[in-house]
């Protein structure tokens, strides 16, 4: 029969009928003990994989979340799961299986976790679609279960300054143009990435470590410690054993993620000028706890949030930076400081998010995070553009950026490949808008996100005079006029798929508007007469997920 400790094992590991079970469990050479089976099983799910920097030391930090699962009464049971590194597949025909594989995260840790019936489960993510990839199963699972985040890589050193994954994507821009040598291209590249962990700065990786800690599904104070910091195996050790307090107590998702909470980890993005990634995954997230959320809810929380994280791509310091100063405990302070965070919603520790918030220690001097009365800016870094190019919406960040309206002229391109091919032979003009479509969730598919694209236009001089916008998505290192998640997409009729080159583009951000200057019937017209491109895969995941998946302006979801 079920114990308080064994509420799901048991069925597996308990009595004369399970014997087989038990073998299997026990085999030689490897197997666990009956001691071990009289334990919770609880599953450690790893996100490791050896290719690039961010997920590379995940095995070491779950090696310390099984001895801290073992010190506090559990057994531990760890599986894998895939990951795609976004830096390495960018720009290629290869980036388009990420958006996809967090879905796949969230699928096979469900399946695996229901499968073997765990008490609980502790989650290790590393990179972009791997946070709000487990995030999404344990919302699914309903069980005590976290998230740990394996932390930002540190930055490397180049010409006596810092730099950042970003910075070399932009050096390919600059060389070119002819700014820089191949042998400082090279040597760029070489210091770019000195050691394991997530990219850098606040982009997409951190964005998300920042809001699901601060939505309270990982513990406090876990996710800022960068990936080589010494106290980064104690926080793995702790977080086994606090996995095993949530059993005890009983504490599951469903008592933490909420609408409230949500609005928290909302409020994080916009005062950390975040990846707007984070509006897709943070739509995802509440999908899957049942949680009605829409672009809506973003804009008028980004309305009411200062930014106050002076954080790249747009500011000055990386996701170490952060740490130092007080890491993602003082973000949540200055929100709780600003009447800004619901204090009283619950976290994985079984205190409040206020609680938490409340003893956060604030490095003297420290400039990342602004104090209350001098913000960076009035609002948050994220807004949601409407008009009759996006009816459903689109993305913007603004933080760092502070063109406000463009107007001009559209380039069109069908796929990312041909327009990066002409920003590197220079043949776009200053005043262009630039579209890149069919790279939605659907027509690419799998919504690729563009870095390699945004960032040759910063290299090449063009980011203070061009705007881009697209049914695909940015990496959290983008910045300038780059407008994402233009929905409907494309692929599924929106008036995106209708543009000609020629026609003038409308970007006011103050008025939250994205128009063509086209009339309502001249669309019409256009879209009675537009036909669907034949896609390049008509079978396997990648057709799956285009025919199951959902707009962006719904996460993207495919379930």
């Amino acid at each position: 029969m079920a114990n308080k400790l064994k509420p799901r094992s048991y069925a597996i590991t308990d009595g004369p009928d399970r014997a087989a079970a038990r073998a299997m469990l026990m085999f030689s050479e490897g197997g666990l003990s009956l001691e071990d089976l009289d334990r919770p099983l609880i599953g450690v799910a790893n996100t490791w994989i050896e290719i690039g920097p961010c997920n590379y030391h995940l095995r070491r930090l779950a090696a310390k979340v099984k001895a801290g699962i073992r010190a506090a009464g559990g057994t531990p049971l760890e599986f894998n799961t895939v990951s795609i590194s976004d830096g390495i597949t960018m720009g290629t025909e290869g980036m388009k299986t990420s958006l996809i594989s967090r879905e796949i995260i969230a699928d096979s840790i469900e399946l695996v976790a229901r499968g073997n019936m765990f008490d609980a489960v502790v989650a290790l993510s590393g990179c972009d679609k791997t946070v709000p990839g487990t995030t999404m199963a344990l919302a699914r699972l309903d069980i005590p279960s976290l998230m740990l985040y394996g932390g930002s890589i540190m930055p490397g050193r180049f010409q006596d300054r810092d730099v950042t994954i970003k910075d070399v994507f932009e050096a390919v821009g600059t060389y070119a143009v002819g700014k820089i040598t191949i042998d400082e291209l090279d040597e760029l590249t070489s210091k770019g990435c000195p050691g394991p962990g997530a990219c850098g700065g606040q982009y997409t990786a951190n964005t998300m470590a920042t809001a699901i800690e601060i939505l309270g599904m990982a513990p406090m104070g876990s996710g800022s410690v960068p990936a080589v910091d010494a106290n980064k195996d104690k926080v793995a050790f702790q977080a086994g054993q606090l996995v095993m307090e949530m059993l005890a107590n009983d504490i599951r998702p469903n008592q933490i993620i909420t609408r409230r909470s949500i609005e928290n980890a909302i409020a994080s993005i916009a005062t950390t000028g975040g990846s707007t990634n984070g509006v897709l995954h943070l739509l995802a997230i509440a999908h899957e706890a049942n949680i009605p959320l829409s672009l809506d809810d973003f804009q008028e929380i980004n309305l009411r949030t200062p930014l106050y994280a002076d954080l790249q791509p747009g500011g000055r310091f990386v996701a170490a930076d952060l740490h130092f100063a007080g890491g993602i405990q003082l973000v949540a302070k200055r929100l709780l400081d600003a009447g800004l965070l619901h204090a009283d919603e619950l976290t994985v520790t079984g205190k409040t998010i206020g609680e938490e918030a409340s003893t956060a220690d604030e490095a003297a001097g420290q400039e990342v995070v602004r104090p209350i009365s001098a913000p960076i800016k009035a609002t948050g870094g994220l807004v949601v553009l409407k008009g009759n190019l996006a009816p459903d919406g689109s993305v913007l960040k603004v933080a760092g950026n502070e063109r406000l309206t463009h107007t001009g002229p559209v380039r069109v391109f069908d796929c990312e490949e041909t327009a990066f091919a002409q920003i590197k032979g220079g043949e776009i003009n200053p005043g262009d808008v630039i579209v890149i479509r069919y790279e939605g969730p659907a027509g690419g598919p799998g919504m690729r996100e563009m870095l390699g694209v945004t960032a040759a236009i910063v290299g090449a001089g063009l980011g203070d005079s061009v705007a881009l916008l697209t049914d695909g998505r940015f990496s959290g290192a983008t910045h300038g006029l780059m407008i994402g998640h233009v929905a409907p997409e494309a692929a599924r009729g929106g008036p995106i798929a209708v543009l000609c080159d020629g026609d003038v583009v409308s970007i006011d951000v103050e008025s939250r508007r994205l128009d063509v200057v086209l009339s309502d019937d001249e669309i019409q017209e256009r879209l009675s007469s537009w036909n669907l491109p034949t896609s390049r895969y008509n079978r396997g995941v990648m057709a799956k997920y285009a025919k199951l998946v959902s707009s962006a302006s719904n996460g993207a979801v495919t379930g």
